[in-house]
């Protein structure tokens, strides 16, 4: 091998290596036996979420896991190999990727990274079953809005008694 190539490919495991570390969430996936159109929708349905997925050789994977401190996560890198990085939303690749494998019983999640720790199969899929960051928001204000309003309504049934008294 020369070692242009070799240069070649210690710079592509740098690149891996550095998202390996930068991204919230990553979710590792056999892709083997999707149509391209399955492959096409899969990649629509992430870039929309900002999710970018990578087929990667899986030595090119296994060296960068062990750069950035994963070396846990190189039993997931066998037979065709694609990785799905996020670097904002935690669920977003592992929502995409199991709602996704219930329509194409091809794809199969084999494990992924959850904010720096090496996961299982199971916890990426608990977190798909985890409503996105959006929907968490938007449970978190309900549960703060509701002692403000059950003030309210109190504040509102002691105002309408006093009215009849007075009526």
């Amino acid at each position: 091998m020369s070692e242009a190539s070799i240069a070649k490919k210690a710079q592509e495991v740098e690149v891996i290596a550095a998202k390996f570390k930068e991204a919230a969430s990553v979710v590792v996936v056999d892709y083997r036996g999707l149509t391209v159109e399955q492959v096409t929708e899969l990649r629509k349905q992430l870039r929309d979420a900002n999710v970018e997925m990578k087929v990667i050789k899986n030595g090119i994977l296994r060296r960068a896991a062990e750069q950035a401190g994963l070396s846990g996560l190189n039993e997931s890198f066998v037979g065709p190999t694609a990785v799905a990085f996020s670097n904002e939303d935690v669920v977003a690749p592992a929502k995409i990727m199991n709602d996704f494998a219930k329509t194409a019983e091809a794809l199969e999640i084999k494990g992924g990274v959850i904010e720096g720790d090496v996961s299982s199969i199971e916890e990426i899929i608990a977190l798909a079953k985890l409503p996105n960051r959006e929907g968490l928001l938007s449970m978190l204000l309900s549960v703060l809005q509701a002692p403000v309003r059950n003030v309210a309504y109190a504040v509102n049934a002691v105002a309408e008694a006093k009215e009849e008294e007075v009526a």
